[in-house]
């Protein structure tokens, strides 16, 4: 159960930077609108400093970090719901994405132009917003005239709820009000999730700044204005510099602790990005270690064990009889299982279980 997150935002505002920097990929980050036509797919290891103190202890043959796949699309200009810079295509293929990351500038730069000729991130954000409302405006128009017929003669039950839904959720949208934002019960929502709304996706707002405001980006004004605007929509905001986030790939572990030292910064923007994303999608971790493997599992929050034990293989959940479990903490506290057990922190949990971040997990079943 891997992330995906799909980038967007205006041409030229560091996201294809950014993309190269968090997969240490190489693509097309030119000072041009359009310089990405074609969406580029990269896959990041999330750090997990447990992982780490797993592999310490275990000294396992296999170690695998869980992982966070990024959609960098093209750059998204007003009309792009409409296909202007052909955004159609363009917005078509973050739709399969969990969430939305929107790269904002909160820099000033002569030498980088900007599509409207100034730097003003609120603008951008709406220009955004209102291109992922129109998308969505256009799939709901489709799909209306296919079910009205069966919705006002009431004859499709399945049909009178979805045109209901999909009215209301038209009225909300049309009043530049997104998705995620309207009131709707847990049933609607999942009812609508395979509609794949855009707007109905989380928003986390990436502030890129430049590398000489990252350490003290609270006195720049247009992250103010971001961080507000967060607040009042209910998401998620984070402050990175591409290019120092780009510099930070191109180097070894030991350099770059050393880098960010010298920085003043006590962490990559790249790890505050993915735990924000993982904290709005409900997303959380839970481990498996042995002398074979130390692996990391991602698991949305509130699932019980058996269904984590379906994440690993399917046959788990089916066969579930009990989950062995210590938490991460005694674990690493015990120096080692067999002292977790002596201390009393091995626990032995049932289907009932609700998961929490940092179980350690040995599954038994039996099919």
């Amino acid at each position: 159960m891997g992330l995906t997150a799909g980038i967007v935002g205006l041409p030229n505002v560091g996201k294809s930077t950014l993309f190269n920097a968090i997969t240490k990929s190489k693509v097309l980050a030119a000072n041009y609108p359009f310089a990405t036509i074609d969406p580029n797919i990269g896959v990041v290891e999330v750090p997990d400093k447990r992982i780490d103190a797993l592999v310490k202890m275990y000294n396992p043959k296999k170690t695998i970090y869980t992982t966070f796949e990024f959609t960098d699309v093209a750059g998204l200009v007003k009309g792009a719901s409409k296909g202007e810079g052909l955004g159609n295509q363009f917005l078509s293929h973050i739709r399969s994405c969990d969430a939305i990351c929107q790269v904002v500038r909160c820099f000033e730069d002569s030498n980088v132009i900007h599509v409207e000729g100034t730097i003003d991130p609120l603008r951008d954000i709406e220009t955004i917003k209102i291109e992922l409302i129109l998308s969505d405006i256009d799939s709901i128009e489709k799909r209306i005239p296919k079910i009205r017929k069966r919705a006002e003669l009431k004859t499709d039950k399945d049909a009178v709820y979805e045109y209901e839904i999909l009215q209301r959720i038209n009225v909300g949208l049309l009043a530049s009000t997104p998705i995620r934002s309207q009131e709707l019960s847990e049933d609607e929502r999942k009812f609508i999730r395979n509609f794949s709304f855009l707007t109905a996706k989380p928003m986390l707002y990436v502030c890129n700044v430049s590398d000489d405001e990252l350490v003290d980006y609270s006195q720049n004004d247009f992250v103010k204005k971001v961080e507000a605007l967060a607040i009042l929509e209910g998401a998620k905001c984070c402050v990175i510099s591409a290019k120092i986030e780009q510099e930070l790939s191109e180097l070894e572990d030991d350099d770059k602790a050393m880098f960010l030292e010298e920085l003043g910064v006590k962490e990559s923007g790249l790890v505050d990005l993915i735990n924000k994303s993982y904290d709005m999608l409900g997303l959380q971790t839970f481990l498996t270690a042995g002398e074979k493997e130390v692996r990391a599992w991602t698991f949305k929050k509130g699932m019980k064990a058996p269904e984590c034990a379906g994440i690993i293989h399917s046959d788990f959940e089916k066969g579930f009889i009990r989950a062995e479990t210590i938490y991460f903490d005694d674990l690493i506290f015990a120096g080692s299982e067999a002292k977790a057990k002596e201390l009393g922190k091995f626990r032995l949990e049932g289907k009932d279980y609700i998961a929490k971040d940092g179980d350690v997990f040995h599954f038994r079943f039996n099919l």
